[in-house]
């Protein structure tokens, strides 16, 4: 590990508190949520983090890029991904999370397992990212429920060997805000607070573009749910066919970052309270102009 990536005590403890609650929920500022795979099948940076040394480095690269929390997860969720066996999935992850918690870093487990999660909060790790929202781990709202961990649930349809053919939907911002009111009672009857638990809609699971667009224009129909809600919409395919021209090739995930920061600018805009992203900074940045669009000054400062 690269030892000038090492955070400050002051670094440290100048970052906004992150759980609980998210700091979004009361009104404050939208928060960045770096992605870390450690995973050799990721649809954009499979293999790059496979190595413990540069995982470390990534995460402690993006805190000091400003990330409130570093994202480990060692299962990819792209579409058509194949899972991997646990006992894989948790030898990927808890060397990172324990090296990042170690070091001042606020950690995220992305995790569908119960006992991946319970392994991970062991090892430092203050928020549960479960894009299956408990449905794929009878165990997991239970086990959640028994630390002071925060919660993330997304709106889930299938695993993502299966997903892409469940994308029918009536209405797709009501179908997924009642799937989510569900699984809002459902999670707080097993124990998990309220103030412990963010939604997710679930950008690119079990949807295609539009739904994806849909989603994003009617967020305040999200939002009035009550609950802090996290956008994931990094480097999705989605936003490369958005700028592509018809003839054009699809962007590559790396070349999609300036479109997320825009997504970013928008979702931070319209109250969300946090942004899981690839490119730490783009966001970061966002959310600041973000901030000042909605401030009367026009910023912190004046202009010289």
């Amino acid at each position: 590990m690269d030892p000038t990536l090492q955070l400050a005590p002051a670094e440290v403890a100048s970052r906004s508190p992150v759980a609980p609650p998210f700091p979004g929920s009361a009104g404050g500022r939208c928060l960045v949520m770096g992605i870390l795979n450690v995973t050799p099948d990721s649809f954009s940076d499979g293999r790059r983090y496979l190595a413990l040394d540069k995982a470390i480095d990534h995460g402690l690269a993006m805190s000091r890029s400003g990330a409130d929390l570093v994202d480990v997860g060692g299962e990819s969720t792209r579409p058509g991904a194949i899972r991997v066996p646990a006992h894989e999935e948790l030898r990927r992850v808890l060397p990172v999370v324990r090296a990042l918690a170690a070091s001042g870093v606020e950690v995220s487990i992305d995790t569908m397992r119960a006992h991946v999660a319970a392994a991970a909060i062991e090892a430092g790790a203050t928020v549960v990212n479960d894009v299956s929202g408990g449905l794929a781990d009878p165990d997991m709202a239970r086990s959640v429920a028994e630390t002071e961990a925060t919660y993330v649930a997304m709106h889930w349809r299938a695993h993502s060997v299966h997903m892409q053919q469940h994308t029918s939907y009536d209405d797709v911002v009501e179908d997924v805000r009642d799937a989510l009111t569900r699984r809002m009672e459902a999670l707080v009857d097993s124990g998990i607070k309220p103030g412990r638990l963010v939604l997710d809609p679930g950008l690119g699971f079990a949807k295609d573009a539009e739904h994806n667009w849909t989603l994003l224009r009617g967020l305040d129909r999200i939002l009035d749910l009550g609950q802090p809600v996290l956008i994931g919409a990094s480097r999705k395919s989605f936003l490369g066919r958005a700028a592509a021209s018809p003839s054009a090739a699809l962007p590559l995930p790396a070349e999609r970052d300036h479109l997320t920061a825009a997504v970013t600018a928008f979702a931070a805009a319209a109250g969300i309270a946090c942004v899981r992203v690839h490119d730490v900074s783009a966001s970061r940045d966002s959310i600041t102009v973000a901030a000042a669009w909605k401030t009367p000054t026009g910023g912190r400062a004046r202009e010289e």
